[in-house]
């Protein structure tokens, strides 16, 4: 659904109009990032379709017969759980806003459960293979400034969103700081701390990239233009720096941060540190890296405990 015709004054029915709404009030004053808003409008979209031609064009008329008639005919169209359940949440957020707007008292998908479906588990990168990659030489800037980008995904746990909208500290001529001033998701701000090597990197990137960042740049990671270095180009230059430095294993930003919050679990037990180092919301987020951990406790004491070992075949 295209996000520009969603959020046009009138659309002619009174859904649509609500969805507009909708997406004004994510982008203005929730302040979500394009390519959530984008996802509600289309997810929205498709709750939309079936709507008109089940003949409802009115919020009021939205029943949770219609909202499991939706997910019904998505399956049977063989969209997995997962999708099933980002509709189902974008459906729930739509009708939320409008009782919170006074226009609806009830929330039809709030009965509605969403199908279940195996949970799978984040890949997360092992801490030697990272550290050995790190190490590699970096012989040029652009060499420097990947590195600096994988060790501040690593030190910091961060989104990808995150470290593409950092600027450059105020005091990092002095050096870069032992602490960073991230906003999240939600825009929700918290401080994560900043390892002792990903500053070292950093500050090497910092002296290059006063010869590259164009005349009033304030972006911390630029391109050979000297802007501020894009989304894509970021996961491009990840991937194209695991293959220079011989990191066996598919890098993107995600997996940096799952093997963040993986290795920090793995050496504190902290659950809610984590969370908090993480931006999470909520706790329930953070626990699937306690299931992680057990696996690879799990997986261990089959290796090492005598009563854990298979018996040989034929014995």
């Amino acid at each position: 659904m295209d996000l520009s015709a969603a959020s046009s004054e009138s659309t002619g029915d009174a859904l649509s109009d609500a969805l507009a709404r909708y997406l004004r009030h994510l982008t203005v004053e929730r302040q979500s990032p394009k390519t959530t808003t984008s996802a509600v409008a289309r997810e929205c979209g498709f709750f939309l379709a079936y709507c008109r031609e089940c003949g409802i064009s009115e919020p009021a008329k939205v029943d949770i017969h219609t909202v499991r008639g939706f997910l019904t005919r998505s399956h049977r169209k063989g969209l997995q759980p997962p999708t099933l359940r980002r509709y189902l949440s974008c459906v729930r957020g739509l009708f939320r806003f409008l009782i919170r707007s006074g226009e609806l008292s009830h929330n039809p998908a709030t009965g509605v459960r969403g199908p279940k479906g195996a949970r799978v588990l984040p890949k997360v990168i092992h801490a030697e293979d990272l550290s050995a990659a790190l190490g590699a030489p970096a012989s040029t800037a652009f060499e420097r400034r990947d590195r600096a980008m994988v060790e501040l995904f690593y030190s910091a746990g961060l989104r990808l969103a995150e470290l593409h909208q950092l600027d450059v500290p105020p005091d990092a001529a002095n050096g870069f700081p032992d602490e960073l001033r991230v906003i999240g998701k939600g825009n929700r701000e918290r401080i994560t701390p900043v390892g002792s090597h990903a500053r070292a990197a950093l500050d090497a990137w910092l002296r290059d990239r006063a010869t590259i960042a164009s005349v009033g740049e304030r972006a911390l990671f630029t391109g050979p233009r000297g802007g501020r270095l894009g989304r894509t180009q970021i996961g491009t230059a990840l991937h194209a720096w695991a293959q220079r430095t011989g990191l066996p294993a598919h890098l993107h930003p995600h997996k940096l941060r799952h093997s963040f919050a993986t290795h920090l679990l793995e050496g504190s037990g902290d659950l809610r540190a984590v969370q908090e180092l993480l931006g999470h919301a909520r706790l329930a987020t953070t626990q699937i890296y306690t299931q992680l951990d057990w696996k690879r406790l799990a997986t261990v004491y089959d290796q090492a405990h005598p009563r854990a070992r298979r018996k040989p075949e034929g014995d």
